[in-house]
């Protein structure tokens, strides 16, 4: 059996006893993303990026934004202040409260937050997609084609008062 490579077009064939087996694929064909990731294909090769990369980049983003108090649901913000008690944990999650869709060159992100009182909601979610979009596009070369933001709660100023115990018996 014998085996020949042509090389302007990259394909292998093969001989054996007077037949011919169909041209094989090109050893440097890539292989497609994994589940849970982008992909960025340049001239000099392709770069994976996880959903839990833009995840973390869409929380930062969010969380830069004024008027903004707090990420995720009742119950994940209630988990992440028990997670961030527990030495050793890595700290505060900072994509609690977000969701992504990423695709192979686009993005869908889903944001819960807690809105403080007195800030325009309106205004809020502008500037928030605003910053998670700019942000996403800049750092991951990927298309955001939307940002669906959920607000779960008004942060009142008497909240805080509540949440810190007594110093006084």
């Amino acid at each position: 059996m014998s085996t020949t490579t042509s090389s302007t077009s990259g394909t292998t064939s093969s001989a054996a006893a007077g037949t011919s087996a169909a041209p094989a694929v090109a050893a440097r064909q890539s292989p497609a993303p994994t589940a849970g990731s982008a992909l960025v294909a340049g001239s000099h090769g392709r770069t994976t990026i996880a959903d839990t990369v833009v995840s973390k980049i869409a929380g930062m983003a969010a969380r830069e934004v004024s008027g903004v108090h707090s990420l995720g649901g009742g119950v994940a913000r209630a988990f992440g202040a028990i997670r961030e008690r527990i030495p050793g944990s890595g700290g505060p999650n900072v994509a609690q409260g977000v969701s992504v869709e990423v695709g192979e060159t686009q993005a869908a992100v889903d944001i819960d937050i807690v809105a403080e009182y007195g800030v325009s909601i309106a205004d809020l979610a502008a500037g928030i997609r605003r910053n998670v979009i700019t942000s996403l596009e800049r750092m991951t070369g990927l298309e955001v084609v939307e940002v669906n933001i959920s607000v779960n709660d008004v942060h009142l100023p008497t909240d805080e008062e509540a949440e810190q115990p007594s110093r006084v018996a």
